[in-house]
């Protein structure tokens, strides 16, 4: 019988509670470059919610090592991996310590030094030149790789895991894609690996867990490492490990490691079997890459894929995701949006999740309600059903206070519901909050327009009103005259008719809307455009990771990109554009132009009457990530109330 996401699984000696990997990632929670009480919460939270082992972030074994500015620095984590240990220790979970060097692939911003590389390869993205690493650096490097586990074994971590993923020197040394060399290192490219594994080994002793992050795929099939070069390489390193973790993702695919929704999930599946099966038994083998549903992470086991998953961006989302799969509940679904746990990024963010806005927030945020906790039981309206209500009336119920829910529509979910139609992947979000609540009783009232008068009757019968109203269409930014139509992208996905002939949409924030409104329309057969101020189309994708995609997907559509414009106004002939450097106007010829501009706050209601709650958008419009925040810290904010009295709009007339 194949094993159980629940089952432990022995490496080393030492006993991991269950199967499933919390891996390492960029969580921007350092503080300067140790590791912090923010961490060390993180980690514990996914500890106690089931998770059997803990990677810590990737710290830099060598000071020549800088890649962001809060990367972690191994001679400076010595406490904090003790505090992580001594906090996860209790659940049971076992704590890697991540190691490794970004060479080439890092940064010298914050470092103020050359970058280390194999060879004279520049680096795609900042078309840095490396030193070419000489023996000095080459030993520096693996006494480096020796001191940090030295020091982590001084912290009594479990073990260890080096990073040979898509951002590591080590694996940058493996690739015939950056190590050109002439010498015995380029003559065996796996050399280098050996003699780290070999030095921290011997720090390590026999009782301690090596783990290596390995990249099989760089996505490059005219060279590097293919899922054939990687199954030799992991065969010929695999007894000198207790766990191998197959990874893809090189110096030109650093996206294909973490991508977002667009990518099929568990897409490693294939050459994690293909790993599995060439080391044959010498060693565990870890599935990772986007492995999100409990049922995809059964099915690697099931199917002898691999013999243990990482699912990292599902415990951000849930961390109990594990104690969950356990108890036979549905968990907090990942939506692989990469939206906000994704955040090697200049702006510096901290972790977290759209869905579970507390994730990175474990030391600030209020924790997780127990159902039925309230001391003082009340009754709440919460005027409308997007996420930002839904998580609101979620939290308040599972508080025990009794939750009525007013939706002007016939179903929940408010924008999201909406965009779903050509973003399927943010639905299962919404579907869970519904069920979430419906569990806990909240009432909801569907085609219910609630008025001034309605809110009034209802605080003086001693509701505590929340408003979550939503936001509405801003006026066009440009002029309209003549048979173009224009219309909001909102009305598009809520099925507005369109009128025959090409279509143009306006997009001056860069975001994910008009983008996938553009693919959702090109799908259909349509002729569409992108009008945008900046100088690539959906510039503010890049964060997430979908930058490159988006535009290859829009070139392979079809979809035309008129950059760096602004519509001026849409009238018989089409639309007016004019460019924001040069000033030159040219007419797009188009039947339909949809703005994508910003919306306004939905605030028909008085929402900022005295004692009522404002939440998401009516407040102003933002990202999902804000609506669900605002949405559960009102909740917190508002759990001690004391009312008895129950909501009827019929009473308010």
């Amino acid at each position: 019988m194949a094993a159980q996401l629940t089952d432990r699984i022995t490496l080393a000696g030492r006993h991991a509670p269950s199967r499933v990997l919390f891996g390492p990632h960029a969580t921007n929670l350092a503080a300067r470059r140790s590791i912090s009480p923010r961490h060390v919460a993180y980690y514990e939270r996914r500890a106690r919610g089931g998770a059997g082992i803990v990677v810590t972030e990737v710290a830099s074994v060598h000071v020549s090592d800088w890649p962001y500015e809060r990367a972690p620095l191994a001679a400076d984590c010595l406490t904090g991996w003790r505090d992580v240990v001594s906090a996860c220790r209790p659940h049971g979970t076992l704590v890697l310590a991540g190691l490794g060097h970004t060479g080439l692939q890092g940064s010298s911003a914050y470092s103020q030094s050359v970058l280390w590389g194999p060879s004279r390869v520049p680096d795609v993205v900042s078309r840095e030149m490396p030193l070419q690493m000489e023996r000095a650096e080459i030993d520096e490097l693996v006494e480096g790789f020796r001191a940090a586990a030295a020091r982590a074994v001084e912290a009594d971590v479990d073990g260890v895991e080096l990073d040979a993923g898509p951002r590591g020197l080590l694996r940058q040394f493996h690739s015939g894609l950056t190590n050109l060399r002439d010498d015995e290192y380029g003559a065996d490219r796996l050399r280098l690996t050996r003699e780290v594994i070999a030095a921290v080994r011997q720090e390590l002793g026999p009782g301690r867990v090596l783990s290596l992050r390995l990249s099989c795929d760089e996505r490059t099939p005219w060279g590097g490492i293919s899922p054939s070069v990687a199954a030799e390489q992991a065969q010929e390193l695999a007894a000198a490990l207790d766990l191998l973790v197959v990874v893809r993702g090189g110096v030109l695919s650093v996206t294909a490691y973490r991508p977002d929704f667009h990518t099929p999930a568990a897409f490693d599946t294939a050459v994690c079997l293909s790993v599995r099966q060439a080391v044959a038994g010498a060693v565990p083998v870890v599935l990772q890459g986007s492995v999100v549903h409990p049922d995809d992470a059964r099915r690697a086991l099931d199917d002898g894929v691999a013999d243990a998953v990482e699912m990292t961006r599902a415990q951000i989302a849930d961390p109990d995701l594990v104690s969950k799969i356990r108890s036979g509940f549905p968990p907090r679904p990942c939506i692989l949006c990469n939206q906000a746990c994704r955040v090697r990024d200049p702006r510096n963010p901290l972790v977290t999740c759209v869905g579970n806005p507390t994730a990175g927030h474990e030391s600030v945020d209020p924790p997780e309600p127990w159902a039925g906790t309230s001391a003082d039981a009340g009754t709440v309206l919460v005027v409308g059903g997007g996420p930002a209500g839904l998580e609101a009336a979620r939290v308040l119920a599972t508080f025990g206070h009794r939750v009525t829910v007013a939706e002007a529509g016939d179903r929940l979910g408010g924008l999201v519901r909406i965009v779903a139609a050509d973003a399927p992947h943010l639905q299962p979000l919404t579907d869970w909050l519904e069920t979430e609540c419906r569990s806990l009783g909240v009432d909801f009232r569907f085609g219910v327009t609630v008025s001034d008068a309605d809110l009034d009757a209802a605080q003086r019968n001693g509701m505590t009103v929340v408003m979550a109203t939503g936001s509405r269409p801003r006026p066009a930014p440009f002029l309209v005259d003549g048979t173009t139509q224009s219309v909001d992208a909102v009305d598009v996905l809520s099925g507005a008719c369109l009128r025959e002939g090409p279509i143009l949409l306006f997009d001056p924030i860069g975001g994910p809307v008009a983008v996938a409104l553009a693919e959702w329309l090109a799908a259909q057969g349509r002729e569409v455009g992108v009008a945008t101020p900046d100088l690539v189309a959906g510039s503010r994708l890049g964060p997430s990771g979908d930058l490159f995609d988006a535009n290859g997907r829009l070139q392979r559509a079809g979809v035309a990109r008129h950059l760096s414009s602004r519509i001026v106004s849409a009238g018989d002939a089409g639309a007016r554009i004019r460019h924001r450097y040069t000033g030159a106007e040219t007419v797009v010829p188009c039947a339909v132009v949809i703005d994508c501009s910003p919306r306004l706050p939905e605030n028909t209601l008085r929402t900022s009457r005295p004692g009522a709650v404002r939440i998401g958008d009516c407040v102003a419009p933002r990202t999902l990530l804000e609506a669900i925040r605002e949405g559960r810290l009102e909740a917190h904010a508002s759990s001690t109330i004391d009312r008895t009295s129950k909501w009827d709009s019929s009473t308010a007339k």
